[in-house]
């Protein structure tokens, strides 16, 4: 979570399950680039794209900061979250007065849940064989 000073940008790292996105936030119109492209295109679900702009609106910055992300691992609803976390975090390197807000709307805790891993000698992580009497 260093500060570029060249640049101006603020670089911080976000995660969620398996995915990990490393966000550089910077003074702008507004504009989020996820892995090159926009993230309209990349989260077409609303609801994703709802969950990404939350730390923005929550610091009252949306429209003001553009956002380039580099998002891998994971699946479509990992990344967003992942994001979301990455551009909270950065946005607390830009200005440290936004933690009390960010944190109040629980943008700042990464979500530990992971998938329980499956054991041997059953189906899968909780589920067993069919048991056979005979």
């Amino acid at each position: 979570m260093a500060e570029s000073a060249k640049k101006n940008r603020y670089i911080s790292v976000g995660r969620r399950k398996t995915a990990t996105a490393k966000v550089a936030l910077k003074a702008g119109d507004g504009r989020i680039l996820v892995n090159g492209k926009d993230y309209k295109k990349y989260f077409p679900n609303l609801t994703l794209q709802v969950l990404v702009l939350k730390p923005l609106e929550a610091a009252g910055v949306a429209g003001k900061m553009n956002v380039k992300a580099t998002i891998t691992g994971g699946g479509v609803a990992g990344q967003a979250d992942a994001l979301r976390h990455g551009i909270a975090r950065a946005l607390v390197v830009n200005n440290p007065d936004f933690r009390p807000v960010l944190s109040k709307a629980g943008l700042m805790k990464r979500d530990p849940r992971m998938v329980e891993r499956k054991k041997y000698g059953q189906a899968g992580a909780r589920k067993r064989f069919q048991f056979s009497k005979r």
